[in-house]
């Protein structure tokens, strides 16, 4: 009895094994699948040509950025999907205005021209410009301390805190730079100086300003600028022996908000239709460059996802949902619609993936979430790592995304698309951002990754 009772255990076991490298080879074969149907067969790269080469840059409340919500609508309700529609936001309308001038104008090598592009957000000087002797600073409580001390009053701010080249990560590098940007103007003017300066956020040495935003907050506000990191070289080798004096000037300015739009498509889940698969990006970008990694490679992804799982025919048992938001750059207005609209419905985001990291090479995924659900669902994540591995994957803690982290109160896991980011820097928020500088293939390949991990996380669900 013993002997039949071992017997029957060992072909209960035997079974179990088999039926789990069963489905391990369905699941292999069918990722096999999408990478064969993104290598050659994918619509990433032809969407992104459009976006950039015929609409170009697509500011919030731009004709550009209008031209894209239709030009993408369009693009997802050619595919098949069960619901497309528009969401409805207010989004901020900045215009840049003429090209901006920027110059040191009393140093020992006269009259000395600084490449400069304004901020986004960030009032205009008007046509006088502004001038002032230049304060340099390293960190914004630098700059608050200097300030209490009453020594920015009718000065130009210069913040000058660099990359940290020993971070591989050039994402942290920005982390741990980025402040000066974002606040440092309001701080300048809360003390009473002029204007700001800042050194454009790369890692790289060129003489290429990079834009982005800056947030006034308590009605503190001064013309911001930011030049490149050459010119800001130039200008903190004058500091070092001489006090020197900045003209600037920038003809931007705040209109009224405009209405415009996130692109929404959606599949219907099969089995669990009130689980919800988002894939994302931003739909906006930045006027001086066409957007192509930041983010037109993050839309194109999220609809080449949709692309790739109808033309394999795959039936998703969870909804699927693909959102282009508008506004990630200066405002955040589309998430926050988003947002809003879906608790307002009691939706749950299972999970929730972002790409706007670029079109890089793949490398994987990071992760975030709230702290009761966060640890076991990103084990779930974990147990796929053998079916990823081989096409260079992996998971990670980390961030998601700017759009995606505020669905956080709905206990899903948020996730980020993680490509190589040695490069992504020498482009964010520049003219270079342009669509010879994205890799049709190594965009193609993040297509296809972000589509192994829906269609894990479609199967399997997360619990």
């Amino acid at each position: 009895m013993k002997k039949y009772t071992l017997l029957l255990c060992s072909l209960f076991f035997l079974g179990s094994i088999s039926a789990q490298d069963k489905t391990t080879d369905e699941d292999a074969f069918f990722i096999r699948s999408i990478y064969d149907k993104a290598l050659t067969d994918g619509r990433a790269h032809d969407w992104l040509m459009y976006l950039t080469q015929e609409i170009g840059g697509r500011l919030s409340g731009s004709p550009e950025a209008a031209a894209a919500v239709e030009y993408t609508r369009q693009m997802l309700d050619s595919m098949g999907m069960d619901t497309v529609w528009l969401q409805p936001c207010m989004v901020p309308h900045w215009i840049r205005g003429e090209k901006e001038q920027c110059r040191m104008i009393s140093s020992r090598m006269g009259t000395v021209d600084l490449n400069g592009v304004a901020l986004g957000n960030s009032i205009g000087t008007g046509k006088q410009g502004v001038s002032g002797e230049v304060v340099k600073v390293e960190s914004l409580d630098e700059a608050e301390e200097l300030g209490k001390q009453g020594k920015l009053k009718g000065k130009i701010v210069f913040y000058n805190k660099r990359f940290d080249q020993k971070q591989v990560s050039t994402f942290a590098a920005y982390g741990g730079a980025v402040g000066g940007r974002v606040y440092g103007p309001t701080i300048a003017a809360k003390y009473g100086a002029v204007g700001a300066v800042v050194r454009s956020m790369t890692n790289k040495t060129d003489d290429v300003p990079h834009t982005g935003s800056t947030v006034y907050r308590d009605g503190h506000e001064c013309p911001a600028i930011a030049i490149s990191t050459m010119a800001a070289d130039e200008l903190e080798t004058a500091l070092e022996t001489e006090n020197v004096r900045l003209y600037f000037r920038t003809m931007c300015e705040n209109l009224e908000p405009k209405r415009s739009y996130n692109v929404i498509g959606e599949i219907k889940g099969s089995e669990y239709p009130d689980e919800i698969i988002l894939v994302s990006g931003h739909l906006d970008s930045w006027d001086i460059g066409t957007g192509a990694h930041d983010d037109g490679s993050g839309c194109v992804h999220s609809m080449d996802v949709i692309h790739l799982l109808k033309q394999l025919d795959y039936k998703p048992k969870r909804t699927l949902r693909c959102v282009l938001y508008m506004n990630e750059e200066n405002g955040g207005a589309g998430a926050n619609a988003y947002r809003d609209s879906s608790n307002l419905r009691n939706e749950f985001h299972m999970a929730a993936i972002e790409s706007d990291r670029g079109g890089f090479t793949p490398r994987g995924f990071t992760a975030e979430g709230d702290e009761e659900i966060f640890n076991d669902r990103f084990k779930q994540m974990i147990a796929w790592l053998p079916l990823l591995e081989p096409y260079g994957l992996e998971f990670k803690k980390g961030g998601s995304g700017a759009d995606v982290s505020k669905l956080r109160s709905q206990k899903g896991l948020l996730i980020g698309f993680l490509p190589d980011s040695q490069r992504y820097f020498d482009y964010h928020h520049t003219p270079a951002d342009a669509p010879d500088v994205v890799n049709k293939r190594e965009l193609e390949l993040g297509s296809a990754a972000i589509t192994a991990l829906v269609y894990l996380l479609d199967k399997y669900g997360l619990k």
